[in-house]
């Protein structure tokens, strides 16, 4: 499975509340409140760095295209690049990192739209290959010697020793809850670990999880509901269209524009989710011009919206009149109209808002104060 990371770009954290002991099972462990700081932060980064980043190309489940389905353009791709009995190990040595400049990652994910940073993990409970697991799953997952040897003790030892903000767990989609023990790693995240009080989770923890268990909701990769949900929930998209995972035969015409970054940021965050964008860096650790270029025209666009953005509510009304141009947030009793194109004749007309003669209306990035 691929393997990666992810930063969330917060605001500051409070205090952390006293919690109460929770039960290894879905019922107690869906009422614990999600910590503040992720609802508050609205925009995180992911990145996906790992082996599939050596051969570059496709996508990152390489090896399961190549040696799991033996896709015909991979298997030509290996012949035409590497030694004929190269193995999907073999890459592991070129994984150098040579080029790895964490602080200028942090630097960079700053200026892509926030000045603290939260630190958070991938982690696949499956493995494609591993003969520990598919010994469990010919057993219709009957035994356990996968996740009691291998996954659930390494996900124990990334929280102790990481002590990550945040766990984006992926890999469910096989077996049940039963197998994979995710309700008591859970309740021990909670109860327990040296993260209890503020980390995060997602809801891949099970073949039916996902959309219905666990902290925040992905449901699906670049999920978009198109309305307001009750629960939280996060939409994920990558800056290759492709692939999250660097490749070296991506397209310009492959990669999102930055207005269309904007806009799926808009409208996630106008429907009370969270919206996590994802770069793959190369194998030495380099994080592609092109896709800094972006980031850094989000961080832009945030430098001047971001009031409109972090900390912010959902609205009454996310749209004007059910069109895609006007979008709504709120923070208190101030609400915001954040338009993606330029109003004809630089007139905004909004019908939703009532006004009052108290009403003011301020352009954020010209910071004039208007009254009615």
């Amino acid at each position: 499975m691929a393997a990666g990371g992810l930063l969330w770009l917060a605001a500051a954290l409070g205090p952390g509340l006293a919690a109460p002991r929770y039960s290894p099972d879905w019922a107690s462990l869906d009422a614990r409140p999600l910590p503040a700081w992720f609802d508050q932060a609205k925009v995180g980064v992911f990145v996906h760095w790992g082996v599939f980043s050596v051969p570059a190309w496709g996508s990152e489940w390489f090896w399961w295209h190549w040696q799991g389905e033996h896709r015909a353009d991979y298997e030509r791709f290996m012949q035409q690049r590497f030694p004929p009995a190269a193995s999907y190990a073999d890459f592991a040595p070129h994984f150098t990192a040579y080029d790895f400049q964490p602080h200028e990652w942090a630097r960079l994910f700053r200026r892509a739209g926030a000045s603290n940073i939260r630190y958070g993990l991938y982690h696949s409970l499956l493995e494609w290959f591993n003969p520990l697991y598919l010994s469990d799953k010919e057993s219709g997952f009957k035994t356990q010697n996968f996740v009691l040897k291998k996954t659930m003790p390494e996900l124990y030892d990334l929280v102790l020793k990481y002590k990550p903000d945040l766990i984006w767990s992926d890999g469910d989609w096989e077996a049940p809850d039963s197998y994979w023990n995710s309700t008591s790693f859970l309740a021990w995240l909670y109860n327990n670990s040296p993260v209890k009080d503020t980390v995060v989770v997602n809801d891949r923890w099970c073949n039916n999880c996902s959309c219905h268990h666990g902290g925040f909701y992905n449901c699906a990769d670049k999920y978009k509901p198109g309305t307001l949900l009750a629960h939280k929930w996060e939409m994920c998209s990558s800056i290759d269209k492709l692939s999250w995972g660097y490749r070296s035969n991506m397209h310009i015409d492959e990669l999102m524009d930055v207005a269309s970054i904007i806009e799926e940021l808009v409208q996630t965050v106008s429907f009370g989710g969270n919206y996590l964008l994802n770069v793959g860096p190369t194998k030495e650790g380099v994080i592609v011009p092109i896709f800094q270029e972006r980031l850094l025209a989000l961080g832009r666009w945030l430098d001047i919206n971001g009031e409109a953005i972090y900390e912010s509510k959902p609205w009454r009304v996310q749209m004007e009149n059910s069109t895609d141009a006007v979008w709504y947030t709120s923070k208190g009793a101030v609400v915001y109209a954040i338009f993606l194109t330029w109003p004809q004749n630089s007139v905004l007309q909004l019908s939703v808002p009532t006004a009052s003669p108290a009403t003011q209306v301020r352009n954020l990035k010209e910071k004039d104060l208007m009254h009615f």
